[in-house]
């Protein structure tokens, strides 16, 4: 009996601990579903709340020909107010160029390095220190552009001001290159080392198999890395903002002071009446980067994930 009894008892555990085992399971999933449904939850709370606060301006005083192919922003003029943003498009659009025209290569070249040619603690070292970077604050980066590359235009080029499109351009670059680094060495270490091995067998050179199998090979994960780059860029607001000039310029050269899209809501929210006309067209830009925002993270999601191929 004694031995029936301890049978007995230890089925009793074992069924009691798979019970407690089949609970934590369904626990963990429903926290992770919860989890998960919640980051879509809130943007689209976000999305509801700029679309319900630039609504009244979309609804009475939108006219799309001049909010978006008019140069001239003054949604404060009591008499004629104007809501064109193509000099804050054109600002945006100049800047966040540049930036990427900085970014890529510089990005490319350290992924590619990290990734195909660094070992042991330097290729650790190098990664923390690319994580590092991704980490500073936007402010400190605004600052930089304010304090030390101002002057330094100044002096380089002998124009009258530092504040410009040059200057966002290369902070702006800097403060994506990291995030745009880290991707594109994830991507070029998902590529099979068989592909790196049968190209050598072949008799290719490193840098041959580098250029004519890894990066062919790697080529959604490093577009998406630089889309993701291109929304950074694109989103970005305090360095914008300190480093740019903050006028509403179109730019005919890199030393133009510009203002951005994002760098105007954040300037000029503060200062307006709440439900006033030009409250609510700074929210109506607010769905324009949304959007826009949107579309080239979901591009770059599609890339990376292969869906889109070329």
């Amino acid at each position: 009996m004694s031995a029936v009894n301890l049978v007995s008892q230890t089925t009793a555990a074992e069924f009691d601990r798979r019970n407690l085992d089949w609970y934590l399971d369904k626990l963990v999933q429903v926290v992770v579903f919860i989890a998960g449904i919640s980051a879509i939850i809130f943007v689209l709370g976000i999305f509801t709340f700029v679309t319900m606060e630039g609504f009244g301006f979309l609804l009475e005083d939108f006219t799309f020909s001049e909010f978006f192919f008019s140069e001239f922003w003054e949604p404060s003029d009591e008499d004629a107010p104007e809501y064109g943003i193509l000099a804050l498009a054109a600002g945006t659009a100049s800047v966040t160029g540049l930036a990427m025209l900085i970014a890529i290569p510089f990005s490319l070249g350290a992924a590619i390095y990290i990734g195909e040619f660094a070992t042991g603690k330097t290729r650790e070292y190098l990664k923390v220190l690319v994580e590092l970077l991704a980490a500073i604050p936007s402010v400190v980066w605004g600052f930089i552009g304010l304090s030390i590359m101002n002057p330094l235009i100044i002096d380089l080029f002998d124009v009258p001001v530092g504040l410009n499109v040059l200057n966002a351009g290369i902070i702006l670059g800097l403060m994506a290159a990291p995030i745009m680094t880290s991707i594109a060495e994830d991507a070029l270490k998902a590529v099979p080392d068989r592909y790196r091995e049968a190209a050598e067998a072949l008799g290719a050179t490193r840098w041959q198999v580098i250029f004519k199998t890894v990066l062919p090979a790697a080529k959604n994960g490093l577009l998406g890395a630089v889309l993701l780059g291109v929304g950074r860029g694109f989103g970005e607001t305090m360095a914008v903002l300190m480093a740019t000039g903050h006028a509403v310029n179109i730019p005919g050269s890199l030393f133009d002071s510009v203002r951005a899209l994002t760098a105007t809501i954040a300037a000029e929210l503060g200062e307006t009446a709440v439900g006033s006309p030009h409250y609510q067209v700074l929210f109506t830009i607010g769905i324009f980067l949304f959007v826009v925002t949107f579309l080239i993270n979901l591009t770059a999601d599609l890339v990376v994930r292969g869906v889109r191929k070329g």
